[in-house]
């Protein structure tokens, strides 16, 4: 389904880009868009496909048997709340105890003092705007980017919920990234093309320098 959707936008995309067309940026980041979405999960693209698997879905819920399994509590974070709504009706039929906070939770305190006192409670799943800062959750000594917005400054408020003060174990921080996907290239570009980041973050917020140039926007749906 994702190679489906890349060629379908190299198709639409690459006479707009190649001509330069003032809608170019902003149809190529909704690309962008789109395909970080398929990468995650087809449900996403497709609500008739909410029961389809995922690569990364069975990769963390292995990965949270595990931490379960040691006696260890998780945070996992992702930009898309339709992911965590998959998530967390997977991880609740698998048995987890879980907590979840996002930008629509109204009783944030109760939540967090749930997960911290509760030890049934073994994952925290939470948005990546809504929980990534203001939140002391040292209980949690794994942390899980789900979709990373390859934002470094988003990313380490994220994973500073477990590193607060009063933290005594060892944090363990994973990036689910997709191969062969504009995941992996945005995250190679990561360095080199800091701007371009700061511009696909901006979708979550403001960005920081310039936006991506057509050359860039090329590049990344090669």
């Amino acid at each position: 389904r994702y190679d489906e959707l890349r060629d379908h936008y190299r198709g639409a995309l690459g006479g707009v880009l190649d001509d330069g067309e003032s809608r170019a940026s902003f149809d190529a980041l909704a690309a962008l868009l789109r395909l970080r979405q398929a990468a995650c999960h087809p449900g996403l693209l497709d609500p008739e496909a909410r029961g389809l698997g995922s690569a990364k879905l069975e990769t963390l819920v292995a990965a949270l048997r595990d931490v379960e399994a040691g006696g260890h509590k998780a945070l996992v974070f992702s930009q898309f709340t339709s992911f965590l709504d998959l998530v967390e009706e997977r991880l609740k039929a698998e048995g987890f105890g879980c907590e979840r906070l996002d930008g629509a939770t109204r009783d944030r305190e109760a939540r967090v003092a749930s997960f911290k006192s509760d030890p049934r409670k073994s994952v925290f799943l939470l948005s990546l705007k809504a929980g990534g800062v203001g939140l002391n959750l040292t209980e949690a000594s794994y942390v899980f980017l789900l979709d990373p917005w390859w934002n470094p400054a988003a990313e380490a408020q994220a994973a500073d919920r477990a590193h607060r003060i009063g933290q005594t174990r060892r944090v363990f921080t994973y990036r689910l990234v997709a191969e062969d996907t504009v995941e992996a290239r945005v995250l190679a570009l990561q360095d080199s093309k800091r701007s371009l980041v700061d511009a696909v973050i901006g979708q979550a917020g403001a960005t920081s320098g310039p936006a991506p140039t057509l050359a860039d926007l090329r590049l990344l749906l090669a």
